[in-house]
C-alpha cells in the first residue's frame, strides 16, 4: 500500500488538501477525483480511505497500519470499503467495458447498512466515466440521499463524460500536470538520466506519469520506430499495408497512432506553408479518429492501412515534406 511519504509532489498536495477536509468535517458525501490518467489518483484515494477507516490514527491523523481496520484494508477484505470497477460479463468470458446498473444498486444497498466497524463507509467508483446511462440514474439516487459517515468517491480521467447532475453533487479534487521542473526532478529521482527524462517528458507533453511509463516499458523506442516508419512511407520505401499489419499485430496499436499523430503535429509546428499545415492538421485528426476506432469491432489493420496510405499520398504530393523528426 502506498504511504503518503512515497507520493509524488502533486499527489501529496492533493492528499493533504483532501485529508484536511476529511479531518475538519468539510469533506462531503461525494467527491469527484479527476485529472489525467497515470498521475496516481487511485493511490491517493486508497490512502484517504485508510485514513477515514483507521480506528487508531497517529497524531497527524495518518492511519496507524496496526489496528484491525488497517489490517483488513491491507488484506483487501475490509467490510466497510469497496472498489466498484469492471466485472466479468454474464458468460464469465471477459471483463465488461462498462459499469452497470446492478453494481450501482448494490452500492446503494451497501450504504443502507450500518458500518460493520462502527465508523465510516467508503465506496470508490473507478473509472466513473465508464458508468453507463442506466447506472448513472441509480448512482444519482444514491447521491441525492447522503448519509453521515458514508463516502462515495468517483475517480475519472474524463469528468466531462459524467452527467452534469452527477458532477454538481460532488466536491472536486482535481489533479493537474505539475510544473516542468518538478516533473523532471521526480523523473530523476525515479532513476532516469537527464537526457532521457527530458525527451520522455517532451514526448508526453509534460505528463510525468506517462514519461516514466514510457521510459520503463520501451515507449520511447516505439515512438522512434513510428517516426522511422512514417519517414520510410514518405520516401516510398515501405508499404502502407505491410506497415499497418505490423502496427496492428500487438497491443501497442493505439500508442503507435498517438505517436504518429504527434509526429504530424511536430512537423506542422513552425511551418509557413498554410496548405501544408492544413494537410498535416487533417492527418493529425484522422490519426486520432483511427485510434478511437480501435475500441470498436473494426478491423484495425485495414483502418490503419487507410491512414498510412493517406500519409504516403500527401507526402508524395509535396516531395520532402515528411522528414523524420
Amino acid at each position: 500500500m502506498t504511504a503518503a511519504k512515497d507520493f509524488a509532489p502533486w499527489q501529496q498536495r492533493a492528499y493533504a488538501h483532501a485529508a484536511a477536509a476529511l479531518d475538519g468535517g468539510r469533506l462531503g458525501h461525494a467527491l469527484l477525483v479527476c485529472g489525467p490518467d497515470q498521475l496516481g489518483k487511485r493511490a491517493v484515494v486508497e490512502r484517504l480511505a485508510r485514513r477515514a477507516l483507521c480506528r487508531t490514527p497517529d497524531a497527524d491523523g495518518e492511519p496507524c497500519g496496526r489496528c484491525r481496520s488497517c489490517e483488513l484494508f491491507a488484506a483487501g477484505t475490509h467490510p466497510d470499503y469497496e472498489l466498484v470497477s469492471f466485472v466479468m460479463n454474464k458468460e464469465g468470458t471477459r471483463l465488461r467495458t462498462e459499469i452497470v446498473i446492478d453494481q450501482m444498486r448494490a452500492l446503494s444497498a451497501r450504504f443502507a447498512l450500518t458500518a460493520q466497524y462502527g465508523g465510516a463507509q467508503v465506496v470508490v467508483v473507478d473509472p466513473a466515466d465508464a458508468v453507463n446511462h442506466h447506472a448513472f440514474n441509480a448512482l444519482l439516487k444514491t447521491l441525492e440521499e447522503p448519509q453521515p459517515g458514508r463516502y462515495l468517491w468517483l475517480v475519472s480521467t474524463e469528468p466531462a463524460r459524467l452527467p452534469a447532475t452527477i458532477r454538481s453533487r460532488c466536491q472536486k479534487l482535481e489533479f493537474r500536470l505539475p510544473p516542468r521542473d518538478e516533473a523532471l526532478a521526480w523523473l530523476r529521482d525515479r532513476g532516469h538520466a537527464d537526457r532521457s527524462a527530458v525527451e520522455a517528458l517532451d514526448a508526453a507533453r509534460g505528463h510525468p506519469g506517462l514519461a516514466d511509463a514510457w521510459l520503463r516499458d520501451g515507449g520511447l523506442e516505439l515512438r522512434r520506430s513510428v517516426a522511422d516508419d512514417l519517414a520510410r512511407l514518405a520516401r516510398g520505401d515501405a508499404s502502407p499495408a505491410e506497415t499497418a499489419q505490423r502496427w496492428a499485430a500487438d497491443e501497442e496499436a493505439a500508442l503507435r497512432l498517438r505517436f504518429a499523430a504527434d509526429h504530424a503535429l511536430a512537423q506542422a509546428s513552425g511551418l509557413t506553408d498554410a496548405r501544408r499545415t492544413r494537410t498535416l492538421a487533417t492527418w493529425f485528426d484522422a490519426a486520432n479518429r483511427t485510434r478511437a476506432l480501435l475500441r470498436t469491432t473494426i478491423r484495425s489493420d485495414l483502418a490503419i492501412a487507410e491512414l498510412l496510405l493517406s500519409w504516403q499520398a500527401q507526402a508524395a504530393a509535396k516531395p520532402g515534406a515528411a522528414q523524420r523528426t
